[in-house]
């Protein structure tokens, strides 16, 4: 069930009404059956897969938790306990490794094999992706490192921890929340309140615009020119490139933002997972406000085990590349997505090691890093540097992205910028026009949530004629000027591939 489809409208009031009515006690059974209800819409039993990944979580969780009590020597319950995350960790990569990437290893295998002039293992099988797996996989492996952590104690309630792993709002796409947040709020009796029902709604219809009207409108445009990219080149492809950035950033933080404003009218608290990334002034900070629940993720449960930057900078580096290759697998069973997770993690290390230099170079010159002109050169060039990685994360393949790289690079064709040419790409005039000022709007929202402020905030403390004015302009505007039809279909949250 898609946030953008009608279902979903007569879904969720459905679901918030029913939720206020019923006595607190009963309210985290509702949302559980709802929960699952909703995962199911796409494919019954993909269910089993989700129930699978909780009833293993949750009796490590339990198991850690009695090996703790025993009366042991401490290098024995040490011993216990990793063999517990191990086989909760093995179970759960176990499953997304066969569903996920079992077609990309055989692919592969059978390369090797036709190097070696051996025959070719049967593919043909082929596994439909379950949508989320790869979400709820690491929201529920984080309860069992942080119980391992002592951060928490075990659940002992299986239906409220299973409530954790399928919360509804962010079970297919994110946040990918902690147990130290969401699971510990379920407990929480909520009210409904004016404030915090307005103010969910509002990041609602923000996620929905966001969504509908720049993400897929952009989709309109890139969509033909990746897929036809012998017959769009040159100044196509750079254009749009440069509007896959703004895709992909709209259509994620679209889900997150409907997610988060969904369960903050149920009274939840999810974490912020986007904070103006294109406003980073370098790829480092870019991975601390982009997917930025996904990013602590790998912080907490990948880079800090390794090391993190306690052994050296050689080590700190390697831990940085490890993390964004497996960042780069995790979002996709193909080489475009390793190569695109390498070149965020090499431009990092780039960035560590060319720091001071950049530092000496800007003395000799007279740079001011406090100028707005500063921050703008910065943030541009750090643009560039994510932009380029985008290229390989949207293309189809390999040779795609090779191909289309070396069409921007040798683009001759820049007077379709000027003579109307652009507009026979999917996207016509009009559209563009309105994307702009879309994209437009965009830039002044992020731009005062860069400088602290929150617009969604501001306008809760406006008078009641403001406010509804915003909800029906901007449910006006969604419904004028959204991507609709079934011709266009398109319309599904690019991560829910992932």
């Amino acid at each position: 069930m898609l946030f953008n489809s009608f279902p979903f409208l007569i879904f969720f009031p459905i679901v918030v009404l029913v939720y206020y009515a019923i006595p607190h006690r009963f309210r985290y059974l509702w949302l559980l059956v709802t929960s699952y209800y909703f995962y199911m819409s796409w494919y019954p039993k993909w269910a089993i897969l989700l129930l699978f990944s909780t009833v293993i979580t949750w009796l490590s969780g339990l198991i850690l938790e009695r090996i703790k009590c025993q009366d042991w020597e401490e290098s024995k319950k040490t011993f216990w306990k990793k063999w517990c995350v191990f086989f909760s960790f093995g179970a759960n990569l176990a499953m997304l490794g066969v569903f996920k990437y079992t077609n990309f290893v055989l692919e592969n295998l059978n390369r090797l094999l036709a190097v070696c002039r051996m025959e070719a293992l049967d593919v043909s099988f082929g596994l439909a992706l379950p949508v989320g797996i790869s979400f709820y996989v690491f929201q529920a492996l984080s309860y069992t490192m942080d119980v391992y952590r002592d951060d928490i104690y075990a659940e002992k309630n299986f239906l409220k921890y299973a409530l954790f792993v399928s919360f509804f709002p962010q079970l297919v796409a994110g946040p990918i929340e902690r147990s130290k947040n969401l699971l510990r709020q379920i407990d929480t009796k909520k009210r409904l309140t004016r404030d915090r029902f307005l103010e969910g709604m509002l990041l609602m219809l923000w996620g929905y615009f966001l969504k509908l009207v720049i993400a897929d409108r952009i989709a309109l445009f890139v969509d033909p020119v990746y897929e036809q990219d012998t017959v769009f080149t040159g100044w196509y492809l750079i254009v749009a490139s440069v509007l896959f950035a703004f895709q992909i950033y709209c259509d994620f933080a679209g889900y997150s933002t409907i997610a988060v404003g969904a369960a903050k009218v149920m009274g939840f608290e999810l974490m912020e997972n986007f904070d103006c990334p294109y406003f980073s002034r370098s790829v480092a900070e870019f991975w601390r406000r982009w997917h930025i629940s996904l990013t602590s993720w790998f912080r907490d449960y990948l880079y800090i085990p390794l090391g993190g930057s306690r052994k050296g900078k050689g080590k700190k580096y390697r831990n940085i590349m490890i993390v964004f290759l497996v960042s780069g697998l995790w979002h996709g069973a193909n080489w475009t997505y390793v190569i695109w997770g390498g070149l965020n993690g090499v431009f990092q290390v780039l960035g560590e090691l060319t720091k001071r230099f950049r530092r000496k170079l800007g003395a000799v010159f007279g740079a001011r890093p406090d100028t707005t002109g500063h921050k703008l050169l910065e943030a541009g060039i750090t643009f560039a540097l994510v932009d380029f990685a985008w290229i390989f994360f949207r293309a189809e393949s390999l040779p795609s992205a090779v191909r289309i790289l070396n069409s921007i690079f040798h683009a001759r064709n820049i007077w379709i910028l000027f003579d109307g040419s652009l507009y026979e790409a999917g996207l016509d005039q009009k559209n563009f026009w309105i994307l702009l000022l879309s994209l437009a709007i965009l830039f002044f929202a992020d731009a005062l949530k860069h400088r602290g402020v929150r617009l969604s905030k501001s306008l809760l403390r406006q008078e009641w004629w403001v406010l509804y004015a915003v909800f029906f302009v901007g449910v006006f505007s969604i419904l004028v000027f959204g991507i609709w039809g079934s011709s266009y279909s398109a319309g599904s949250f690019i991560y829910f591939q992932f």
